[in-house]
């Protein structure tokens, strides 16, 4: 691992840990938001799947556990890539529960509630980049697309290499009966050569 992915990783995921802990050991103060979001998404989600939690205290801590999860596994680089997806898909529902701007009146709390939701977004944009970072190393993608070439290029050469087998063979062919027809034998050939 680089020296700025072993500082970057961390740096990133540190509010995820701190801010998961402090849900997980206290949820009561993400409970209201939590409550407009499973009022607007529970009824949605237990049609979907209805074996997922739609009990706000419940979804709090959930969400705080995908927090604390992902964020030390992407702190200590053990699967970054999907640590990083799952903390984005935690930190959707938790801005848009915890920080409507645009349901608030008052304009003092509206840019501060905007400015949290905007840092969220930021925070996204930081995880997309470590979702996609192969540290370097070929994606998956990149060494399917490869594999698919290598094997195109040895069914060519495989094609090239039996159509000049299938020619020589039947040039020895050709060699054979023109000697067969002139009435020589294999043996004296090689004897007279």
């Amino acid at each position: 691992m680089s020296l700025v992915r072993m500082i970057a990783r961390p740096m990133l995921a540190s509010i995820f840990v701190v801010q998961g802990v402090q849900r997980l050991r206290d949820p009561e103060p993400s409970i209201a938001a939590a409550t407009t979001f499973a009022d607007r998404f529970g009824p949605t989600l237990q049609k979907k799947a209805p074996q997922l939690p739609t009990d706000p205290k419940t979804l709090v801590r959930i969400n705080a556990g995908v927090q604390v999860g992902a964020g030390l596994a992407l702190a200590t680089g053990r699967f970054p890539r999907l640590a990083s997806l799952a903390l984005l898909g935690s930190l959707v529902p938790t801005t848009w529960a915890g920080h409507p701007f645009w349901t608030i009146e008052d304009p003092e709390q509206r840019n501060a509630q905007r400015t949290q939701a905007m840092k969220n977004v930021g925070l996204a944009g930081g995880l997309m980049l470590a979702s996609v970072d192969t540290e370097g190393k070929p994606g998956l993608s990149w060494r399917a697309r490869r594999a698919a070439k290598d094997a195109k290029r040895a069914t060519r050469t495989a094609k090239r290499e039996a159509r000049l087998a299938a020619q020589v063979t039947a040039g020895r062919a050709k060699v054979r009966a023109g000697r067969a027809k002139a009435g020589i034998s294999s043996a004296q050939h090689r004897v007279t050569s």
